[in-house]
């Protein structure tokens, strides 16, 4: 579950970040945006920030990725952030059915 430390208030998830997605098949209509304060950690078996220069001492990372906050960004810095997720993700995935 996506979360921020500074969610957007009634914006909604950002133009680019929803084409972005779109354009690769993944559904945007149930997206919302949501803070960190929302997550309980005990739902979930990895908590991954983006890094972003971002302290959040409401929650244990388990892991940094260090990308770059594509907020306000022209579309191209959304796809590069799309796809450098997509391939980290497929990594943790890997790795967990590795062991």
């Amino acid at each position: 579950m996506p979360a921020g430390t500074h969610p957007p208030g009634s914006g909604g998830v950002a133009k680019n970040a929803i084409e972005v997605l779109e354009e690769i098949g993944i559904e945007t209509g149930e997206l919302h945006p949501k803070s960190v304060d929302s997550v309980y950690p005990g739902d979930y078996d990895v908590i991954i920030s983006m890094g972003c220069g971002v302290i959040c001492p409401s929650l244990l990372i388990d892991e940094d990725w260090g990308l770059e906050d594509p907020h306000r960004g022209e579309k191209e810095v959304y796809r590069k952030t799309r796809d450098e997720i997509r391939v980290l993700v497929s990594e943790l995935v890997e790795s967990n059915t590795d062991a």
